[in-house]
């Protein structure tokens, strides 16, 4: 299941999510020549995360900078469009320098958890997710019933739907919640409990925001209308055709 966009317009242009989403990006373009190379571990190495080294009182500064790498394209593409598709809203109503703020903290309080899951790991942690985890924590909380419209993809037939906002997060919540449950017995290489982390401080954080703009009642003043016109999507079935098994 991939969400594609919310229905759920912002009024001001969300000039910090670009940027985040521009900067990580830029980065990944920078080292990316060097992913095949042996040269890649040892730049993982100095600025990826290893929870191990963290716990033996070193390489603090990784808990930030393991936030703006990632271990490939599609790695960095599922990070983007999440914060594509929620990070304008939740910087729309936090404001940008707040907003800023908010992703940086949720980010490294999501390294934090990741690091007291695995203190003696050696796997280097990369990537965005424990930030936007947060985002999205912070979405749910301020847009239960935003419309999000999501890809159910089924090997070659890809079908839309359209569910509530509290709907698609609850189940990436759950999924977390069981991968990290499960990694903590098996082991594995997705830092679950960060995505955990990240998603609670994020609702923790936006509490107080929630709270003043209304709480309940703010979800009342919201009617998310969708900043394009409702498109009814059909069923995308593949055209190759099907052979028949010939009867002997």
């Amino acid at each position: 299941m991939i969400p594609i966009r919310d229905h759920n317009p912002s009024k001001t242009r969300p000039v910090v999510t670009w940027s985040l989403i521009t900067f990580n990006i830029f980065i990944f373009a920078l080292y990316f020549p060097m992913m095949n190379e042996p040269s890649i571990a040892s730049f993982f190495d100095n600025w990826a995360m290893i929870p191990a080294k963290v716990s033996a009182g070193s390489s603090y500064h990784t808990a930030l900078t393991s936030m703006f790498l990632h271990g490939g394209i599609m790695h960095l593409a599922g990070n983007m469009l999440f914060l594509w598709i929620f990070g304008d809203n939740v910087e729309d109503i936090m404001g940008r320098i707040p907003f800023l703020i908010f992703y940086l903290a949720c980010g490294l309080g999501a390294a934090v958890l990741h690091v007291w899951s695995a203190p003696l790991s050696n796997l280097p942690m990369v990537g965005a997710s424990g930030a936007i985890a947060g985002v999205l924590g912070a979405y749910l909380l301020l847009y239960p019933k935003a419309r999000v419209d999501v890809a159910l993809i089924l090997i070659i037939i890809v079908r839309m739907f359209t569910f509530p906002a509290w709907m698609v997060l609850s189940v990436w919540m759950i999924i977390q919640v069981f991968g990290g449950l499960v990694t903590a017995t098996s082991g594995g290489g997705i830092a679950y409990w960060a995505h955990i982390g990240g998603f609670v401080i994020g609702i923790m954080l936006t509490f107080p925001l929630w709270l003043y703009l209304g709480g309940t009642g703010f979800w009342r003043t919201r009617d998310f209308r969708p900043p394009h016109d409702p498109t009814s999507f059909a069923t995308h079935i593949s055209t190759i055709p099907i052979v028949k098994r010939k009867k002997r």
